[in-house]
């Protein structure tokens, strides 16, 4: 195999495979690598709905092979260290590959030892977490027998910030529906300070939460796990506050309190991999260090990053990389022709589709500055208010988004 690429790919999750694909729809004859190690693929936005027993968890995963694009080179290997002084990458094979451009799109990782005590408890008895084995929530949301239903999140970003809550609205339904709602306290301990930081979605999501009678903890930053004992420990912030207050059983231990809970659901803490945090593509706060706007790389003007790993203030979701994506293509494109970046911009758009009950789903689309920016297009579907809960949502969430994913935004076509 050649070591030498026009573009070098480093991912083959949402974002590697749709730019590469959609630079080859621009010009087949590009010689595009594709570093990734999986053999398998997965759609992970529907692993909210295998986490709540309404989609099948196979359904969710392709073979890698089968989504790189035909004329990209697949090296299945996992990239040990960065030199963009050299244009070149050093795999774990010891391999290295050189490249005109690069295009950074490893996603995250999660580091479980940022909270004392999970690494222990998840995926094991009634802690569950849809990030890492949605199969595995559904056990416990099934075999949930009442008591304390506590749904929370780390203080680092993470894959999807609604889906933290998605999932307790689903369960709350189970949970009726099961006959143990009657017994149980439902509680969303976050360290944010507002269940959404998008008015419009705010307003309906407190609608929910009324209907719904679930108690949110704001101000709640989750230290550790005691899973012998079922507690999660917390600090607060500066703005504990709460809404719809429910006497719980607490500990307290100095400056920390603790929530016992009788089933628990979270997001693990998430980082950049390891190859980028330790290179000099990091910025401060280990993600990679990219203009928020144009998403190439601060330092290294052939370097542009996208994805989960961009260490921009956009929601780390698969709608922001549908924008981001013609972004880097047009400009990586424009270099290679002119040695100029165009004016295209990415403007923080993302969007969270907020599923409220089973049949119901909010979809939430807003850029930098939280305003809301519903697609057009969602008119067509009979959509006037996409803030608003919507059974037609619902079914774009289960049928259409996965329909146009695999057909669509893996093959290079823009939607």
């Amino acid at each position: 195999m050649d070591k030498h690429f026009e573009i070098l790919v480093i991912g083959g999750g949402t974002a590697g495979i749709m730019t590469a694909a959609q630079f080859l729809q621009k010009n087949k004859s590009l010689k595009i690598g594709i570093i990734d190690p999986s053999d398998t693929h997965y759609y992970q936005p529907a692993w909210t709905l295998v986490g709540a027993g309404t989609y099948d968890y196979q359904k969710t995963a392709r073979p890698m092979k089968s989504v790189i694009p035909k004329r990209a080179t697949w090296i299945q290997e996992s990239v040990d260290t960065f030199k963009p002084e050299a244009n070149a990458v050093t795999t774990t094979a010891a391999v290295e590959y050189t490249y005109d451009y690069l295009v950074v799109a490893p996603g995250l990782t999660y580091d479980l030892s940022l909270v004392p005590g999970l690494a222990e408890a998840l995926d094991k008895g009634v802690v569950c977490s849809n990030y890492t084995d949605p199969e595995h929530t559904w056990e416990v949301i099934k075999n949930f027998k009442g008591g304390t239903a506590l749904f929370t999140q780390p203080t680092t970003p993470i894959k999807c910030g609604g889906a933290p809550q998605k999932i307790m609205y689903l369960a709350e339904s189970h949970f009726r529906k099961a006959g143990v709602r009657e017994n149980t306290t439902v509680v969303f301990a976050t360290p944010g300070t507002t269940i959404f930081g998008v008015p419009e979605v705010k307003k309906t999501l407190l609608e929910v939460v009324d209907r719904k009678d679930i108690n949110l903890r704001f101000g709640y930053k989750l230290v550790k796990i005691d899973g012998p004992n079922k507690i999660a420990w917390y600090q607060f912030a500066d703005h504990e506050h709460e809404y719809n207050h429910k006497n719980i059983k607490i500990e307290k231990d100095g400056d920390l309190t603790g929530i016992h809970y009788d089933m628990l659901h979270t997001a693990p803490p998430s980082v950049a991999p390891k190859c980028v945090r330790e290179s000099s593509l990091a910025n401060e706060a280990k993600w990679l260090d990219v203009d928020k706007h144009t998403l190439q790389h601060h330092k290294f003007p052939n370097v542009f990053g996208l994805g989960d790993v961009a260490g921009i203030p956009a929601s780390k979701t698969g709608a922001a990389i549908r924008k981001q994506v013609p972004v880097v293509v047009a400009n990586i494109m424009a270099l290679l022709a002119t040695q100029k970046i165009t004016e295209k911009a990415y403007n923080g758009y993302s969007s969270c589709p907020i599923v409220t009950d089973y049949g119901k789903m909010v979809l939430a689309e807003f850029d930098y500055d939280n305003n809301f920016t519903p697609d057009p297009k969602l008119k067509q579907m009979l959509i006037w208010d996409s803030s608003k809960e919507h059974w037609r949502l619902w079914m774009l969430k289960k049928y259409g988004l996965p329909y146009l994913y695999w057909n669509k935004m893996l093959k290079g076509k823009e939607v």
